[in-house]
Parts: C-alpha cells; structure tokens; sequence
C-alpha cells in the first residue's frame, strides 16, 4: 500500500542520503560566531558560497555563470518577486503585463497579486498576447522543467517590451535531462530541489544586468536585508558534499529514487479507468552521458471518466 499526495511538494525523497552523509554535511556554530549583519567586506552575501554555487553548475552543466551576478533569497519564492519588481517598467503609463504559460506554478498568481503593486499584473496565459499590438510591456516566467507537467518550455513572447524570468529550480540531474547549459539574463534556482534543504529556505538567481542586478539587491535589504549568515553557511557545507568525489553521488541517488517511485506508482495506475501517467520524452542527458527520461514532470493526469 502506498500513500499518494498529490499536493505536496516537500522534497524528503533525499533525507536517506543526507543520513548517510550527515557527518560530512553537519556544522556547528559557537554562540560568538557569525553575530554581524555582515561579512567582513561590508557585503550581505557570502563571496565564497557564491563560488561554490558556480562551481555546482560548472559541475552538472546546466547553467553557464561566467560574467554574471549572484543574487541570494530565502527561496525561490522571494527572488521570484524581487525579479518582477526589478523588471518591471517605471516609465510606462500602464502596469506591466506578468504572464506564464499554462498550467503554471500558482504562486505566480498569488504572490503577484498579493503584493498588489502599481507597477505590475499579473495577466493571465501567455498564449493570450501573442497577438498584441499595444507596445504592452510584458515580464513572461519561463519554468523549464515546468512545474507542474515537466516539460522543458522556451519563451513565447517575442520583442523589445518583452523581459523574462526563467525559473529553473528543477532543471537537475536528478529530475531531468541536462540537455545544455542555460543562458538566460535572469534564472532562478533553489536549494530545496538541489540538496532537498527546503526548510532551510534559500535560492539564489544568477542576473546578467547590471542594474537588474542592483534593483534586486535593493529589494532583498529592504524586505530581509539578506538571507542569514547561518543559512549561507548551511548551504555552503550542503554543496561541499554535492562537490565531493566525482560530484554525482547525490544527483544519483535522486535520480533512482525517483525511478523506482515512478516505476511502483504507475505498475498501480495502470489498472485504474480514471487516471493515467504522463509520458515524457526520453532525452540524452550531457552529465549522465546517458538517454533519460525527466522524473519532475510525472504528475497524473485525470482522464475524461464516463
């Protein structure tokens, strides 16, 4: 027997690797220690786990960092509005248009719409502007893997009053095909998909713009004034362990505990009439070396029932 809960989304599929790792990945802290709001350089971000953040994804392959800014949030969901904030037009007469292909992650929606700003709205489906000829200023979330059907989306919108944010947190090894690294302006990505540390709440985005760049900045000291000192320390000790070895150990084991789960919940879904699996397909994965089938898509998809 087997317990399905289709709505949640914590990532505790990797505690029995970190039980296994937990001597290697534990820190302690003297009650002395790291008591500042800041690090010796006057900064809120610690440069050397943003090092080593650069050197995970120079590791799997599935972003390039090089020449870029590294921004740090409590999560994806913080660096999501601090995105839309920063790329949001001052100048424009009218709010600008925040739009996402459907199905999309509703926080899109709701943090959009709860922070009820006067220079963005969130504006529904992107399909719906395709056609639009107003010089509408338009800010258009790209998640790729997509939460929640997995399929790998490219941008839609095209033009010079488009701006994006890729949403990448589950563009891993362990969920999907690394097919090539991404390259985008603005991507987000989150501990809790990478290392399964949802709790431990921290993201970062990697920005090529300069001044998008220090927009965000300005937002994350003025709603925080930055993510804790114990967090980035946290985290940094997280991916000394991901780096260690030949840095595949844990991609690996995600990867195969998400295949055997998938494997035993469809063996059961194939004798219903009212639901059925998603199929994905198959794609040759640049970390593996091998043909991959992506594991963070396979949601169910409930069938017309008569």
């Amino acid at each position: 027997m087997y317990d399905i809960d289709p709505c949640s989304g914590d990532p505790t599929f990797l505690e029995p690797f970190w039980v296994k790792n937990a001597a290697s990945s534990a820190i302690v802290i003297a009650g002395w220690h790291r008591m500042s709001y800041e690090y010796s350089d006057g900064s809120l971000i610690s440069e050397e786990l943003k090092a080593h953040i650069r050197n995970v994804h120079a590791s799997v392959g599935n972003a390039i960092t090089d020449g870029k800014y590294i921004i740090f949030g409590a999560g994806a969901t913080h660096l999501l509005n601090a995105a839309v904030h920063a790329l949001s037009s001052k100048a424009s007469s009218s709010p600008t248009k925040v739009v996402a292909s459907t199905p999309y992650y509703p926080v899109y929606k709701e943090q959009t719409e709860f922070f009820n700003s006067e220079d963005y709205k969130f504006n529904g489906d992107t399909s719906m502007w395709n056609n639009d000829t107003s010089n509408s200023t338009f800010i258009e979330l790209v998640t790729s893997p997509n939460n929640p059907d997995g399929h790998m989306k490219k941008a839609v919108l095209q033009g010079q009053f488009v701006k994006r944010i890729h949403d990448l947190a589950y563009y891993w090894p362990h969920f999907t095909p690394i097919v090539a690294p991404a390259d985008e302006d603005l991507m987000i990505f989150t501990l809790s998909k990478l290392t399964g540390h949802a709790g431990s709440r921290f993201g970062w985005a990697i920005i090529n713009d300069e001044a998008v760049y220090k927009r965000m900045l300005t937002y994350m000291d003025l709603s925080t004034y930055g993510v804790s000192r114990e967090t980035q320390l946290r985290v940094m000790k997280l991916l000394k362990v991901v780096l260690s070895g030949n840095g595949r150990e844990m991609y690996e084991f995600g990867h195969n505990t998400m295949k055997n789960r998938w494997s035993k919940l469809s063996k059961v879904l194939s004798q219903s009439k009212r639901f059925s699996t998603q199929k994905l397909k198959p794609q040759h994965c640049s970390f593996s070396q091998q043909i991959r089938t992506p594991s963070s898509g396979n949601f169910l998809s409930r069938s017309m029932y008569k």
